[in-house]
């Protein structure tokens, strides 16, 4: 057997030698995904995620690096101790870096096919058309998204300027997920970038005072559950300013479910009461556009769900929620807000824009050149998603023909993109 002190560093060595090259073996970025995935990505796009990865890379190489000249100088066996205790954190490291990598590799590995590459672009152009429609008002700078392809009911978001896993990475772009049966009519996106918007601006905590302010004279607890909303609330809103009654109704289908669903109510959970939800959203529809499809849209909501249904602890709430919805409404779209620069979020972004009328309107003065025409889809690719997810609400039997425009004015969008 050999000396105590050259058996530790046999062992020692070999750990160190293995996640040393596990480490080398993670730069190799198109070994993640595939070339043609990388080519999927808008140039700059690309370029800042690249950089990022390759830079908490790096981090773990020089770790790494660290590690072996410790363990060349090593003599004795407190020496190895104290190199085995550094491979354990480098391990620990290792693996954080490696769920940085892939989440990146994974979602970048969504966008191997032209096809659905271009779709996904056209989702990069819609969130980040919807962001800089507000931050560069504001000056602020808008970070590039990058949509990805996944399974589940709803979309998800990691915000921009977030640490990463590893912990030393500031996350480079807003990634956001795209349910599959979601993709050609993403209103869900505009939700996530609304996240995105307040978290940049910090108008979560301001949207979250005014409510605990505005509904001031309700129960305590009432009011509380509000305010612990704001960040969905937020969200909802700022989806409804830029797409109208398709994101109303795209929310509706997403999370009508059964009965206890509908009328769960979980402490600390920032999503409003499902019930509600639904029906603030279509408050918003009848606040700036008047009479319309959302009546009957509520009006069915609470035929299909009704409050007897709720149990005795959360039915108050609800109850004492539904006529305080108008002016929640008013709180959130048109109470003037620091976040805003002393504006109300609907004076910066104007819901009539989106409202059928307009929609009809640009539609008629257009003609068929808006869906066809590279200067109406880049222009108005925002106006195009709520028309789309409009008319799909309110005439559902032409809802395969609908998706089909929608695909094919998406894909040129997308097509439009200059691309690695």
């Amino acid at each position: 057997m050999a000396e105590p002190v050259e058996a530790l560093r046999t062992q020692i060595t070999r750990q160190v030698a293995h996640w040393s090259m596990a480490a080398r073996r993670l730069e190799d970025l198109e070994s993640l995904a595939s070339p043609n995935a990388w080519l999927g990505l808008e140039r700059y796009l690309g370029l800042s995620v690249r950089r990022s990865l390759l830079s908490a890379i790096e981090r773990l190489q020089q770790s790494g690096a660290a590690l072996v000249a410790a363990l060349n100088v090593a003599k004795t066996s407190d020496d190895l101790a104290r190199v085995r205790n550094d491979l354990v954190v480098f391990r620990r490291q290792y693996l954080r870096t490696e769920t940085t990598v892939d989440f990146y590799a994974d979602a970048v590995n969504t966008r191997t096919t032209p096809r659905i590459a271009a779709l996904l672009r056209a989702c990069d152009v819609l969130a980040g058309r919807s962001l800089a429609l507000v931050l560069d008002s504001l000056g602020k700078k808008t970070p590039p998204v990058l949509s990805y392809l996944d399974k589940g009911l709803g979309a998800s978001i990691l915000k921009a300027g977030l640490r990463l896993w590893d912990g030393g990475t500031e996350n480079p772009a807003a990634m956001i997920k795209i349910a599959r049966h979601n993709l050609f009519l993403p209103t869900s996106l505009i939700h996530e970038t609304g996240h995105q918007m307040a978290h940049i601006l910090g108008w979560n905590e301001e949207l979250s005072s005014a409510l605990l302010k505005g509904l001031s004279g309700q129960h305590r607890l009432f009011d509380q559950m509000w305010a612990g909303w704001a960040s969905e609330i937020a969200a909802d809103a700022f989806a409804f300013v830029h797409t109208g009654y398709a994101a109303v109704a795209a929310l509706h289908d997403v999370i009508a479910g059964d009965r206890t669903y509908v009328f769960r109510y979980i402490e600390g959970d920032p999503h409003p009461v499902t019930y509600l939800r639904v029906l603030l959203g279509a408050q918003m529809c009848a606040s700036f556009f008047g009479g319309g499809p959302w009546d009957e849209l509520a009006w069915s909501w609470k035929q299909n769900h009704p409050l007897a249904d709720a149990n005795q602890e959360v039915r108050p709430l609800l109850q004492r929620s539904l006529p305080l919805l108008p002016d929640i409404v008013t709180i959130c779209l048109q109470n003037p807000m620091q976040a805003f620069g002393g504006r109300s979020l609907a004076a910066v972004i104007t819901p009539v824009d989106v409202s059928p009328q307009a929609l009809f309107e640009m539609e008629r003065q257009k003609g068929a050149a808006l869906f066809s025409s590279p200067h109406w889809i880049w222009s108005e690719p925002l106006r195009l998603l709520a028309l789309a997810g409009y008319r799909a609400a309110v005439s559902p039997a032409t809802a395969p023909q609908i998706l089909r425009q929608q695909e094919t004015w998406m894909f040129r969008l997308g097509s439009l993109v200059e691309t690695s």
